[in-house]
């Protein structure tokens, strides 16, 4: 099980345990990670029992009902339930995924759920991003120019131009691809991670952007870029389909050709 940036000598042990409200029915065991870093006690897992007739059919459905139902002192993120703001990222069954899309019949035996790894915890299953988002930031995720946009008209791309950004503008920063990677875990204070780094591609690529040369300079560091070694779990867990590490490779691809 990965790490999650837990007190020294910090053991998960087995917790409460919250039978199903009735017996009978199609029951089925959810373990979920419990920490509170306020109570200076270890962190834990409880387990629940949920009858999954009488629930929705992804993951979310399963929390959301663990809270109403049995404990409502259970914490973690949610809005959209449509996979597009990202908030409840987690770690199900082994993976970075989103609980909203994920599916709890595609989970085989106990649903085992754990925060995004080798993050601060805030609480339970709510990770601490805030070094995620000024990473994301960094990387001045907006356009950039110097001529005048004409009083007529918009910035106008190609058909060709703006199929450059497919696969890039679709990331909804839920920090699946970042999280589950080993060379952030690692560097994360120096390293941008593949999220960050998607979307200063996506920059560097729009035909419209005429700051390409600032954001590849900005980006020319050891560690900035370079720290990934193309392991490709950032590409495996993103529940949006795209590619991180292909955009990582392109814009290295960049830098030996602006160099050349």
């Amino acid at each position: 099980m990965a790490e999650f940036n837990l007190p020294a000598n910090s053991i998960v042990k087995p917790g409460k345990s919250y039978p199903a409200a009735k017996s009978g029915g199609n029951i089925r065991k959810v373990i979920v990670y419990r920490y509170d870093p306020s109570t200076g006690e270890n962190p834990r897992t409880d387990t629940y029992e949920i009858d999954l007739d009488d629930c929705g059919p992804m993951v979310l459905d399963a929390l959301i009902k663990i809270k109403s139902e049995l404990d409502s002192t259970l914490a973690f993120r949610r809005s959209c339930r449509e996979g597009i703001c990202g908030s409840c990222a987690m770690n199900i069954d082994g993976a970075n995924t989103l609980a909203c899309t994920k599916a709890i019949a595609d989970i085989d035996g106990d649903i085992k759920i754990y925060p995004l790894p080798h993050q601060p915890i805030v609480r339970d299953l709510v990770s601490d991003l805030s070094n995620f988002y000024a990473q994301y930031a960094s990387v001045e995720p907006w356009m950039k120019t110097t001529t005048a946009t004409a009083p007529d008209r918009e910035r106008l791309q190609s058909i060709e131009e703006r199929e450059k950004l497919d696969g890039l503008y679709e990331c909804i920063l839920c920090a699946c691809c970042s999280t589950s990677c080993p060379s952030y875990w690692w560097n994360s204070d120096r390293y941008l991670g593949p999220a960050a780094l998607l979307n200063a591609y996506r920059w560097i690529v729009d035909s419209r952007d005429e700051a390409t040369g600032e954001r590849l300079d900005a980006l020319e560091d050891p560690f900035k870029l370079y720290r990934c070694h193309t392991i490709m779990n950032c590409t495996s867990v993103c529940p949006k389909g795209l590619n991180p590490a292909k955009a990582i490779a392109e814009t290295k691809k960049l830098m030996v050709k602006r160099q050349g």
